[in-house]
């Protein structure tokens, strides 16, 4: 059967997968490192594929590739194709200030304004990792950098670029040939995810010109083609990407707990939240993808672990030898401020201690039951979007402790799905290169576990407990 590529090229690294393109078989794979830092040149990460795609076989005999890649980052090319200067990634918080500035100034002064006007035009209220946010910061900056740009472009853009035999000298009219898709645009602030256009205003108002941007085009549509003749799929931003991996389709919510927790779903209605808690982006399918991110996740478990002396397997198990609600012990998980609410400056609380519900146990239970009424915060952002939630999927590194599951279920109250561990940004990718191969997306069968829920009216009460100390926090 036709090979296909799925690529995940994040902050930290480069995965190749290829996978039958009917069944989803996993046929090979292959892994490089990216720099560390906030701000590194793209040539590392073309070195970083053409190792990945050595250590997986090389492409070939794969019909169709394309690349899921970390979301904002700001590539610029001047009219030669070459880098102007390394690339700001969206974990670079230099341009804080900047995105505070656009917020003001289209509120004139009024950031309240500012915000409404940028949820109902982008779906999205900036903030430092935005595109727009760093196109604002170069202009300031780096002025000569700024009127150098030509073309600007995101992560997976670009290498799709580099893969379609674009790069460093192609010239002016190789910019044209740039191409990207909704879900990767949507996240640069300059796009519009409901109307699907960009906004040469704000690029005017940021970077101080209107230069090249890649085209959008379509879910299953053509990017190019590799020089070997491989088609090339329009790719995706990550967590888009993840989203085909696991299947998701309206109704689902993809809940990841790792170092922090993200909420998204597939939604067939546009997210516009002035509060800024929820991002209004495109997925890879046509509908949409709002997605919000708490900050605090399984390093409270580790934490916790670490405090009371045991492994993260064993913290699981003292959680489970708890009840429900922990014997009214109430942890508020803001150990390093928190996003979903937006309280940078937060700090973690426990509360309702007892002499008889300070046990180890209880302390297990609370942690994660912390964890996940937070996450449960960012489901309910979501639903105040119109997102209905009728099944959650959970991924991550913190999605596979049995204790984890088993208390979610009983947390969000809907069907929980744990698929089995995977890469997910990577396997979405090579769906997606299947799709465009095809014309229609497979259903590639995706391997885990139904974790059942209580059946039970309304929130739960250790629900119900945390927010009420949650609100207290906010208020300070």
């Amino acid at each position: 059967m036709p090979l296909v590529a799925g690529i995940d090229s994040s902050t930290q690294s480069c995965k190749v997968v290829i996978r039958d393109s009917v069944t989803g078989a996993l046929v090979r794979q292959g892994r490089a490192s990216h720099p560390e830092g906030t701000e590194v040149h793209p040539e590392h990460w073309w070195s970083a594929l053409q190792e990945a795609i050595t250590e997986a076989g090389g492409l070939e005999d794969v019909h169709a590739v394309s690349v899921g890649g970390q979301q904002h980052g700001m590539v610029c090319l001047d009219e030669s194709g070459e880098v102007v200067r390394p690339a700001l990634l969206w974990n670079d918080t230099r341009s804080a200030q900047d995105a505070e500035d656009l917020i003001l100034e289209a509120g004139n002064g009024d950031a309240t304004a500012g915000a409404s006007y940028w949820a109902s035009t982008t779906g999205t209220v900036p903030v430092a990792s935005l595109t727009a946010s760093k196109l604002r910061w170069l202009a300031r900056n780096e002025p000569a950098n700024a009127q150098r740009t030509a073309a600007v472009c995101l992560p997976h853009d670009w290498l799709s670029w580099r893969l379609a035999g674009h790069g460093p000298g192609s010239g002016l009219a190789s910019l044209e040939l740039l191409r990207t898709d909704r879900s990767d645009a949507s996240g640069t602030g300059y796009f519009s995810a409901s109307s699907g256009e960009y906004l040469p205003e704000v690029l005017k108002d940021t970077l101080g010109h209107v230069p090249v941007l890649p085209a959008v085009v379509g879910p299953l549509e053509t990017a190019g083609k590799t020089p070997g003749g491989a088609l090339i799929g329009p790719g995706a931003g990550d967590n888009a990407a993840a989203g085909l991996g696991v299947n998701a389709a309206v109704g689902d919510v993809v809940i990841s707990i790792g170092t922090s927790g993200t909420v998204f779903a597939v939604s067939d209605v546009p997210a516009l939240d002035a509060s800024g808690l929820v991002a209004g982006f495109a997925d890879a399918t046509g509908n949409y993808l709002p997605l919000a991110c708490t900050l605090n996740a399984t390093r409270i478990f580790d934490a916790t672990a670490a405090l009371l002396g045991v492994t993260l397997t064993e913290l699981g198990d003292l959680a489970l030898a708890a009840p429900e609600g922990a014997e009214g012990l109430t942890l508020i998980p803001y150990f390093e401020g928190e996003r979903t609410p937006n309280l940078p400056d937060a700090t973690g609380s426990l509360h309702g201690i007892t002499v008889s519900n300070y046990t180890p146990a209880n302390m297990a239970r609370a942690a994660i039951e912390g964890v996940l009424c937070s996450l449960a915060d960012g489901l309910a952002a979501l639903q105040a979007q119109g997102v209905s939630a009728q099944r959650i999927i959970l991924v991550g590194g913190g999605a596979q402790s049995p204790a984890v599951q088993q208390i979610a279920a009983a947390t969000f109250g809907v069907q929980v799905f744990v698929p089995k561990p995977g890469e997910y940004v990577a396997d979405g990718a090579a769906r997606q290169a299947a799709g465009v191969l095809t014309g229609k997306l497979p259903s590639w069968p995706l391997e885990g576990i139904d974790v059942q829920h209580p059946h039970k009216a309304g929130a739960p009460e250790f629900l119900t407990r945390y927010r009420h100390y949650a609100a207290k926090a906010a208020k300070g």
